[in-house]
């Protein structure tokens, strides 16, 4: 049986961009790529060819390279809305959240009624502060699909942070309806349930979130939290433990841990986990300061000191800081360096500072 013979024309451009659709959908990724790149040699203004290798090599990590493809199909059909969603997309991994925003509101432009390039523009506009601007582009994207729970989660998320604590709860109920196990919406919802005061509840949804996510570090610690708020310090300290296990460089949790211990008399361990702290995040200040109070608390005056003057280097207006430092000093004998760190403090608005000073004469 005779071969068919690829000539180089417009239709054979073709198979070969179809082909390099198969190959993508079957995981062929580097075969895609060699056949799209085929269709362009054979037609250099197949625009959808350039747009399906930026998504390759976007998967493949040649932001570059994606961004070069997607703006070619841009140039050769500037009505193209995924070419400027795609970019947008690739430009905001590669850290350009303006150039990101710029194509997606092109992408909308466009096509109005693209959910998709909504979504993703709230959340450049969150990252960019604009937190109005985020909220009303989710508003948006939930208009042109109602089932959208993402876009419900990430409004809850920017509501919350414009003190609007009653909507985003609201959004996050609405998420988890949407999807009963979005792990994230229970998560923020507990957040907002906290805030409101809500503790009992808010260890409920924190709780659901750790049943749909067994590895979910987040929920853990939050959890933890609630737990030592409400008096539960055993609890709090199983929680944190099980969100280091799950993020051993999780310092919030350390510090934490450690401070609880401290509540249980286990001054070694809280030291152990106040020096974790510290190895994972060398500019902590306040686990620097805490560990100068156990150190204290140990005898160890000097190494108290020490670590109250590496918390004050780190934050200069760290005022419980020097009222800490300014007792370990009047202790110790420096009465005169312990006043100005009184003064210090005082300040810095620390009253507790004031009364030091008073009562010692200082």
């Amino acid at each position: 049986m005779p071969r068919v013979k690829l000539f180089p024309n417009y239709e054979n451009a073709h198979i070969y961009y179809n082909r390099g659709n198969a190959k993508y959908e079957m995981g062929d990724t580097s075969g895609a790529i060699a056949d799209w790149t085929k269709a362009i040699e054979i037609d250099p203004n197949f625009a959808d060819a350039y747009n399906n290798r930026g998504d390759a090599k976007d998967d493949m990590g040649d932001t570059s390279g994606a961004i070069a493809d997607y703006t070619k199909a841009i140039e050769i059909n500037p009505n193209d809305a995924d070419a400027y969603y795609d970019r947008g997309l690739a430009e905001g991994k590669s850290g350009d959240t303006s150039g990101a925003i710029a194509d997606w509101t092109k992408a909308i432009e466009i096509d109005p009624n693209y959910a998709a390039a909504y979504y993703n523009r709230g959340l450049a506009d969150f990252k960019s502060g604009d937190t109005s601007g985020a909220i009303a582009d989710y508003t948006k994207a939930i208009e042109i699909n109602p089932n959208d729970a993402d876009a419900y989660n990430n409004r809850g998320n920017a509501k919350r942070k414009m003190g609007d604590i009653s909507g985003a709860l609201t959004d996050y109920t609405k998420a988890i309806e949407i999807d009963p196990n979005f792990a994230d919406a229970y998560n923020n919802r507990g957040v907002a349930k906290d805030d409101m005061g809500d503790t009992s509840g808010a260890i409920a949804d924190w709780t659901k979130a750790i049943d749909i996510n067994p590895n979910y570090a987040d929920a853990f610690y939050n959890r933890g939290v609630a737990k030592r708020k409400l008096g539960d310090t055993s609890g709090s300290i199983a929680d944190w433990t099980k969100a280091i296990e799950i993020n051993p460089n999780f310092a919030d949790a350390y510090i934490n841990r450690g401070a609880a211990k401290v509540n249980l008399g286990d001054t070694s361990g809280a030291l152990t986990d106040y020096t974790k702290t510290i190895e994972i995040d060398p500019n902590y200040a306040a686990a620097y300061n805490s560990r100068g109070l156990a150190e204290f608390n140990s005898g160890n005056t000097s190494g108290a000191i020490a670590d109250w003057t590496k918390a004050i280097e780190i934050n200069p207006n760290f005022a419980n800081a020097y009222v800490n430092r300014g007792i370990a000093k009047y202790i110790s004998g420096d009465k005169s360096g312990g006043g100005r760190d009184w003064r210090k403090a005082g300040d810095l608005g620390d009253d507790k500072a004031w009364e030091l000073i008073k009562k010692y004469n200082q």
